[in-house]
């Protein structure tokens, strides 16, 4: 190959590692109006209805479009929940997430806002929010232990790229986002994976044990017995094997 084409092809993959970088997003529960357009663009990208009153939020339970949320061990809802209806996969993931919270630090999920219609809106929502779209929750903030393992696992989530979370300060709670396509390669990709009995996962900067057990749905302890580790304590680079579901 001649000087000038090696040339043009490192600068190609110069440009597109550069590209990829910039793309790349670093996991963070600080809320930006970047995260806004990006939820906006996702929920018309799914041709998801931003629907404008109750009436119509009935209309789409009645048709399958949102499915509604149901108290169990891992999830509590707020007393003032009116609506507590979300797009399918939403449900799935809060349902999951409570039970895996609960599971690590004894106290479940409370969520405090699902799909909320244009005429229910705050005073000082955006007009980007996709909770008109059943794209949302709101989730209470936790104290101490639960508030980590929570955090850890919302940011883990984020960087697998079907999650996308803001702590909010007014009032103080957790806005979480599912993308629902992400979601759904995510379920698909942990049930093709589940023949495998065991699989190496290289710790990342800003994981936990708590949160690596969340992305592969085993516990902390499995990980720990499993690894040898006397410890919570992991560092990036680290190799850990981990279970995978039976």
């Amino acid at each position: 190959m001649q000087r000038g084409a090696l040339i043009l092809l490192a600068a190609a993959a110069i440009a597109l590692f550069t590209t990829t970088v910039a793309m790349a997003r670093t996991p963070s529960l600080r809320p930006s109006r970047t995260a806004l357009e990006r939820q906006y663009r996702a929920a018309k990208e799914h041709r998801f209805s931003f629907l404008a009153t109750a009436s119509e939020v009935d209309a789409f339970v009645r048709g399958g479009m949102l499915v509604e949320l149901h108290e169990s061990h891992g999830v509590r809802l707020k007393e003032n929940v009116a609506l507590p209806y979300a797009r399918p996969e939403i449900v799935d993931y809060v349902e999951r997430l409570g039970a895996y919270v609960r599971g690590q630090c004894g106290e479940p999920l409370v969520v405090t806002s699902l799909v909320r219609p244009l005429d229910r809106q705050p005073w000082n929502s955006s007009h980007l929010s996709v909770h008109p779209a059943g794209m949302a929750i709101d989730l209470r903030i936790p104290a101490g232990h639960c508030r980590r393992v929570l955090e850890s696992s919302l940011l883990a989530d984020e960087e697998a790229g079907f999650v996308e979370a803001a702590r909010e300060r007014h009032p103080p709670h957790y806005h979480v986002v599912v993308f629902p396509r992400a979601y759904n390669a995510h379920l698909l990709q942990l049930d093709t994976d589940d023949s495998r009995r065991e699989v190496r996962h290289r710790v990342r900067r800003g994981e936990s044990l708590w949160s690596i057990a969340k992305r592969y749905d085993t516990t902390v302890g499995s990980l720990r017995r499993l690894n040898q580790l006397r410890s919570t304590t992991i560092r990036p680079g680290q190799i850990l094997t981990v279970p995978r579901r039976r």
